[in-house]
């Protein structure tokens, strides 16, 4: 548990949105650019016979291996660096022995800490040929991200962007 404390400290927990300036960025940009790597580095592993628990581990590796640190790992008693989502389960699946299958959809999240700056990031994979529900289904979210992206501008509020997300995908019949 000593890792996810020594991870927050009293700043991180007031709730107060800070400003920061370009070191601020450049720190957020070196995080986001190693989950990112994360998240190449597995693609070619994400495969049918796979099981979600090795993923996880290549992960874990990987990130120790450039000097970060994987932020879930420890939190709350979470025991792995992966959140890995296949098929039905909406989000924060757990890895462990259950292999990929031809035809599944599976989110990938990982979150790295690298000099204090947390780097997030998820994406989706698809393995071989999936079902045309499931193709909607990424197509519908992929476009209300994007949507959610273009309501992000100055002045704009979050209930703006989640207008623009859940008008979208309730026009297109599904729900958040």
């Amino acid at each position: 548990m000593a890792l996810a404390d020594d991870l927050l400290d009293g700043e991180t927990r007031t709730g107060h949105i800070k400003i920061h300036g370009p070191e601020g960025f450049e720190g957020m940009r070196a995080a986001g650019r190693l989950a990112a790597e994360c998240l190449d580095m597995l693609t070619p592993h994400v495969k049918p016979g796979v099981a979600t628990g090795e993923l996880d581990r290549l992960a874990r590796e990987f990130v120790l291996d450039h000097g970060a640190l994987p932020a879930c790992l420890y939190y709350r008693g979470y025991s792995h660096t992966l959140c890995i989502s296949p098929n039905h389960v909406v989000c924060h699946g757990i890895p462990g022995e259950r292999a990929l299958r031809e035809g599944d959809i599976a989110n990938i999240d990982v979150t790295v800490v690298v000099d204090g700056w947390h780097g997030d990031h998820s994406r989706m994979y698809t393995l071989g040929e999936i079902a045309p529900k499931a193709r909607r289904l990424i197509d519908i979210t992929y476009e209300a991200l994007e949507r959610g992206l273009a309501a992000v501008k100055p002045g704009a509020r979050l209930g703006d962007i989640g207008f623009a997300i859940q008008s979208y995908v309730e026009a297109m019949r599904c729900g958040v």
